[in-house]
């Protein structure tokens, strides 16, 4: 634990003007990214009594042991590079919204040939239209299912689609009418993505003239007596309808806007949003939040704007964002706004009104949503907090482990042996940092020397990315950088290593440890079987209270590790490509393996080719070819005969017909007896 003091800059040394600053530890890691309009003043705040602090911010200042700064010209510079820096960091001590779910989008592959519209999950990708988020996937799914009938845009997948342009025949929904089928050439490419758009359009609330539009057909086809016709507009009317209805008018029509709301207490935050579009609201999100240091609901907004906003553009960002509290100043945060869209946004507290009801609203679900937060026991900041301690009161360590990396063994009876590193900051899961090992070194099942090896990786990584701190560091920080200029994840020790397994892998992974001469990482494992906590050069393991926090963070980063390794352990089995006879052709791999398949079909059609034919598959070459051919020839001739008694080989011979008759009593299959019976 550093003393601030230690690191303090030297009076006059930091400039009175805006600008971002950052806060690292012993191993050079940002832990912190903040902003202010005056650097000096703001970091004159953590150089103060200890005792008088956020308990956070306490932590944060004695977890660092050094800070930088660099100075901008205006408060919208500072809050563009404070957004860059914590996506590029990710500090553990910032305002980071999580989401309360995995919330599904309405999404349409506008960077298609032809355009898609499915539900997706998950980060955003480059050049897809969403719309959402929607409480449930099933309410997607039905919008798409009424809108398909006036906007017939492809659903399937890429396989399905793939399939129906080989056979010349679409899948169900383009015989009923809900695809336009441009797999098998019904509509052009340039006519499917006009379709996708007006899809898209409608989604963004221009209904209105469609609606016009469909009932216009109506009247002239009626005119016109093509009364199928007008029958079919006009359910094509009534499904629009319905489709909107699902979305009851909230505000003004036309009305764009984004409503925000937090709830709050003095640990956590909840954010709840309403985004609302041509009056009606067209999804709802939530975010949770650990407070770090004392901050407003302002600045608490500031941040939710720019994890909301940071990657949109253009129409993503609304004319109008209501919000509780305003950020101060908020002249900054609104012109990144403006900039962001392209065009003036107004950024405002609603004080009457419908706008003022419906932000009531969300606030009631931000209410809902940090009671329902604080109920859950894995993300209660006390909570982890107590787990911590426990865990370094049991282990005899000097300060609560705030990263604990845990290590699992997969593999399926000696085959395809993995290993799982999977890593837990201040109790709550790093995704981010999660590492996959495969095991080469020898053959078997010994989970022991595995648990040694993955160890002895691990840290020998770590170790030669802090000797090449001058090679690889950033000229202006000093930070182990990757070849993409990434920080270097492996160059972060941490605090505790947990390996799942009993005494045998505890040992293994303190002695991969000493041999690198690494001392000052505590090594424990968990044993399934009764819960127990071992230790290096302990006879006896430590038990822990089964109702102990501690024992429950121990128990899900273990349970983690041995998801993420089994996981790993199945893919690999699954991408390995079995193809029958082709598996025993010698220096054939699995990726041309792949390429002969997907050629011909089958093994059968393959097998039928000529050695000219199989030459036409890339990357196979006349002799590969040759060598294809004879063996799968050799694999479709009968196995040879024994004889049971001698247990000779007998060579396959044409069978005499002309001895036997129909009455025979002759067995098939087992053509010695038969020649038994005609010698």
């Amino acid at each position: 634990m550093a003393d601030p003091s230690s690191y303090r800059p030297k009076p006059g040394q930091i400039p009175d003007s805006p600008g971002v600053y950052r806060f690292r530890d012993e191993h050079r890691r940002v832990i912190y990214v903040g902003k202010a309009k005056s650097l000096r003043q703001r970091l004159a705040n953590y150089f103060q009594d200890l005792a008088g602090m956020h308990p956070r911010t306490r932590t944060m200042v004695t977890t660092a042991a050094s800070v930088e700064w660099t100075v901008v010209s205006t408060e919208v510079e500072a809050l563009q590079l404070e957004y860059s820096w914590i996506k590029e960091y990710d500090p553990r001590f910032n305002v980071k919204y999580r989401d309360d779910k995995s919330y599904p989008y309405l999404a349409v592959t506008m960077n298609e040939e032809f355009p898609r519209v499915q539900v997706m999950r998950g980060h955003k990708k480059k050049g897809v239209r969403y719309f959402g988020p929607y409480a449930h996937a099933w309410a997607i799914r039905d919008t798409v299912d009424l809108l398909l009938r006036v906007f017939p845009v492809r659903t399937c997948s890429a396989g399905v689609f793939k399939n129906a342009s080989r056979t010349g025949r679409p899948c169900l929904l383009g015989y009923i009418g809900k695809c336009s089928a441009p797999c098998v050439g019904r509509i052009s490419p340039e006519d499917h993505y006009e379709l996708a758009d007006e899809f898209c359009d409608f989604m963004t609330g221009r209904t209105g003239t469609y609606l016009r539009r469909l009932e216009k057909q109506m009247g002239e086809a009626a005119e016109e007596l093509e009364y199928e016709r007008a029958a079919r507009l006009r359910d094509d009317i009534e499904a629009l309808k319905k489709a909107m209805e699902k979305n009851a008018v909230v505000l003004a029509d036309a009305t764009d806007a984004d409503l925000i709301a937090v709830a709050e207490d003095e640990l956590e935050a909840a954010v709840q949003i309403f985004h609302v579009r041509g009056g009606r609201v067209r999804g709802q999100r939530g975010w949770v939040t650990d407070k770090v240091e004392e901050i407003t609901t302002g600045a608490l907004v500031e941040h939710a704007l720019q994890q909301l906003y940071g990657e949109e553009t253009g129409d993503a960002v609304p004319k109008e964002v209501l919000v509780p509290a305003l950020p101060d100043p908020v002249e900054p945060v609104q012109e990144w706004l403006t900039g962001r869209r392209g065009a003036g946004v107004s950024l405002r507290i609603p004080q009457r009104g419908d706008k003022r009801a419906l932000m009531e609203t969300v606030e009631r679900n931000a209410q809902q949503a940090l009671v329902l937060h604080k109920t859950r026991r894995a993300s209660d900041l006390a909570t982890r907090s107590r787990a911590l301690e426990e865990i370094a009161d049991a282990l005899a360590l000097d300060s609560a482990p705030l990263r604990i990396e845990c290590y699992d063994i997969s593999h399926l009876q000696g085959d395809d042996v993995v290993a799982s590193m999977v890593v837990f900051e201040d109790g709550l899961v790093r995704k981010s940092e999660y590492r996959r090992f495969q095991i080469k070194s020898f053959e078997g099942q010994d989970d022991v020397r595995s648990m040694h090896e993955v160890i002895t990786r691990r840290f020998r990584r770590y170790l030669a990315e802090k000797e090449r701190t001058g090679e690889w560091a950033d000229e202006e920080s000093g930070e182990l950088k990757d070849d993409d200029g990434r920080p270097k994840r492996f160059a972060y020790p941490p605090q505790l290593v947990v390996v799942d397994g009993g005494q045998p892998q505890v040992a293994a992974a303190r002695r991969a440890l000493d041999e690198l001469g690494i001392d000052d990482i505590a090594v424990c494992g968990l044993a399934k079987r009764l819960e127990e906590v071992w230790l290096p050069h302990e006879d006896d393991p430590v038990v822990l209270p089964r109702t102990s926090e501690g024992l429950y963070l121990l128990q899900r980063v273990r349970d983690e590790a041995h998801r993420f390794a089994i996981t790993y352990q199945r893919t690999k089995r699954a991408k390995r490509f079995r193809a029958g006879p082709l598996d025993d052709v010698p220096g054939l791999g699995e990726t041309r393996k792949q390429a002969l398949i997907k050629h011909f079909g089958s093994v059968k059609k393959l097998r039928a080719a000529t050695v000219d034919q199989i030459c036409e598959v890339p990357g196979i070459g006349r002799k590969t070819a040759e060598t294809i051919a004879a063996t799968l020839a050799r694999a479709a001739r009968p196995a040879p005969s024994v004889n049971t008694a001698t247990g000779e080989i007998i060579e396959d011979e044409e069978p005499d017909t002309t001895a036997d008759s129909p009455g025979d009593p002759v067995t098939a299959g087992a053509p010695e007896e038969r020649r038994g019976q005609e010698t």
